[in-house]
């Protein structure tokens, strides 16, 4: 399993870099998208939306004071079922940047399919989603395994209807934020897209880009560490939204429902992973933010676990804090539920 993050720190500037330069060559004036000016500055004058939280993050952080950045998503709501506003969905023709990630928002698809921005970068593309990482497809074995395959119930088709069917639109799962390497190659894009809007700006977006990756790789490696010698990979949650970060530091997602955080398990599935449960010595069960816990602290309780919070991070569920302190206060909720060294 690879433990480098996608790019050197210096290709990352060159790269941005050589965006400057196409872009004084091809453009000259490096105009905007339909308003807000042209070209940004020091006051913020270039205007970028993001979709959802984590990629406000990365917006905010690459353009640093140069960019005035707007979420459409509200603070603490659940950002798959987003619906706009009539200036929302103009604001996206308007925008000089749009960030979002397609397949996930349907409503922020069909904005951007209407209102078609000039400048827009697409997390889906850039993160190279998956459809189902980090699942325990193959973590059960002997006894356990003979005994979840004779299960009548769980073989027929009832399982595919209780939201268990690890995918969103176009089979992938979106949740890509939750590993920290994938954050790079969109924050590169972010950059990049930022430079053609605001070619005076591409040193400051450059040194941006690199600070942002500096801090990313400083989390990635404290995750890797954290969790390198843990009593129990298997990572059972609430619904599968942890699935890049279990495949990226060897654990095993194991999800009481699949993508959709607001489906109900079947008891066929809350049987299936009582018995993971109790196969593998699992002591936490991790239930979320933004959902309701009540079927992951039932099913602790039945089982006789501790049941404990995990902030998939689509949006801020705490004020004062950000992406990199989330995402922290989750690795020690991690080593402590997995009962790491």
């Amino acid at each position: 399993m690879p433990r480098t993050l996608p790019r050197s720190r210096a290709a990352l500037a060159t790269s941005v870099a050589l965006a400057a330069a196409l872009t004084l060559t091809a453009c000259g004036s490096g105009g905007t998208s339909g308003g807000g000016g042209s070209g940004g500055d020091a006051t913020g004058d270039t205007q970028v939306l993001a979709s959802f939280y984590p990629l406000q993050f990365v917006a905010e952080r690459v353009g640093g004071d140069r960019v005035s950045v707007s979420n459409l998503t509200p603070p603490a709501a659940e950002p798959h079922d987003l619906e706009l506003s009539p200036a929302q969905a103009r604001s996206i023709g308007t925008a000089d940047l749009v960030v979002y990630q397609s397949g996930f928002q349907a409503a922020v698809d069909e904005a951007v399919e209407a209102r078609d921005p000039a400048h827009l970068v697409d997390a889906t593309q850039a993160a190279g989603l998956e459809e189902h990482p980090g699942e325990a497809t193959t973590a059960e074995s002997g006894s356990a395994a003979d005994e979840h395959a004779t299960h009548d119930d769980h073989a027929d088709d009832s399982h595919a209807d209780d939201g268990h069917d690890h995918s969103s639109e176009g089979g992938l799962d979106p949740h890509f934020w939750l590993d920290p390497a994938r954050l790079v190659p969109v924050a590169e894009q972010v950059a990049a897209e930022l430079t053609a809007v605001d070619p005076d700006g591409a040193d400051e977006y450059a040194a941006n880009l690199e600070a942002l990756t500096a801090d990313l790789t400083a989390l990635d490696a404290e995750y890797e560490a954290g969790l390198a010698s843990c009593a129990s990979p298997y990572l059972v949650t609430s619904h599968e939204a942890f699935g890049y970060l279990a495949e990226r530091y060897g654990l095993e997602q194991v999800g009481i429902t699949g993508i959709d955080p607001e489906a109900e398990p079947s008891p066929a599935r809350l049987r299936e992973v009582a018995d993971i449960i109790r196969d593998h010595g699992v002591s936490t069960i991790f239930f979320e933010t933004l959902t309701s816990p009540k079927v992951t602290q039932t099913l602790a309780q039945d089982v006789g676990v501790q049941a404990a919070v995990l902030d998939p991070l689509e949006g801020l569920s705490t004020e004062g804090t950000d992406y990199l302190g989330v995402m922290r206060t989750n690795l020690e909720a991690l080593r402590t539920g997995l009962t790491c060294a």
